[in-house]
């Protein structure tokens, strides 16, 4: 077992993730002696997964992606508000011989949208795609700055349901094909990802100030990202998110505060 200190990114695929180049470039700029790589884990392998990690004294946490997000809230020996009310963790660590689940997503989520709300995009209704683990604590995030009137689109029309009844939503969900004619739209699926089927979104009836938040993490501009500059529209992409919720992780992991004054150099690194 290795005495050095390191955290990684767990899920299925893993080889697209971008986390690491953003956690081994604010731990060389701080010059601290640990390191941040990526596994891949499927479902069926992560309870022996955690168990290796938590024998091993130099596992610091681990990110969790997809698949994974909604079984590290159920393994956990304890988990955080956010993470409770997310139903799903993007986070697990260990502290004191117990295993934390945790959710940095909320937060990054939540940031996110309050610089749209500063930027005076309109906030008022939003349309959010998916109903798994991502589309579960961008709900949480709606919450706490206040936008309930969110209206879930999802293949599994009956899950959606069932989400929207559980986190008291105004509107009632609508089929994935729904027309969007809400302010605000929130991808919380892969579609859109390499190797996914594109994601084109007819948005011809969203409001000029209005915007959209795709979760998906690419270093080229998704098709959605693509349509909604084309047609004036206020973009947040997958790597807005994935670099604040990585502060937060990078806290619990390395017990630093990740030097966000260098993310000029870092965006050129996330985007090359």
């Amino acid at each position: 077992m290795t005495s050095n200190p390191f955290a990684e990114v767990i899920g299925d695929p893993i080889e697209h993730s971008l986390s690491p180049t953003i956690h081994s470039f604010w731990l060389d700029a701080l010059g601290m002696a640990a390191s941040y790589g990526r596994r891949q884990v499927t479902r069926a392998e992560l309870p022996a997964y955690l168990s290796e990690r938590q024998a091993d004294e130099g596992w610091r946490g681990s990110n969790v992606t997809m698949p994974l997000k909604l079984d590290a809230v159920a393994l956990a020996d304890e988990a955080t508000d956010r993470a409770v009310a997310a139903g799903a963790a993007n986070v697990l660590m260990q502290r004191k011989g117990r295993l934390i689940a945790a959710n940095t997503d909320v937060g990054a989520i939540a940031v996110l949208l309050s610089r749209l709300y500063e930027s005076k995009a309109r906030m008022g209704s939003v349309t959010l795609l998916g109903n798994g683990g991502a589309a579960r604590a961008a709900l949480v995030a709606l919450k706490l700055v206040g936008i309930s009137a969110v209206r879930i689109l999802a293949r599994d029309l009956g899950e959606a349901v069932k989400l929207a009844v559980e986190f008291g939503l105004e509107v009632q969900p609508a089929p994935f094909t729904a027309p969007i004619e809400s302010d605000g739209l929130i991808n919380a699926t892969p579609l859109g990802m390499p190797g996914q089927d594109c994601l084109n979104c007819d948005l011809h009836r969203m409001p000029a100030s209005g915007w959209v938040f795709d979760m998906v993490t690419d270093r080229d501009e998704t098709p959605l990202i693509k349509i909604a500059r084309d047609q004036g529209l206020k973009t947040v992409d997958g790597i807005d998110m994935l670099v604040e919720q990585a502060a937060t992780s990078f806290k619990l992991f390395f017990d630093a505060e990740a030097p966000r004054d260098r993310d000029a150099q870092l965006w050129q690194q996330l985007k090359r």
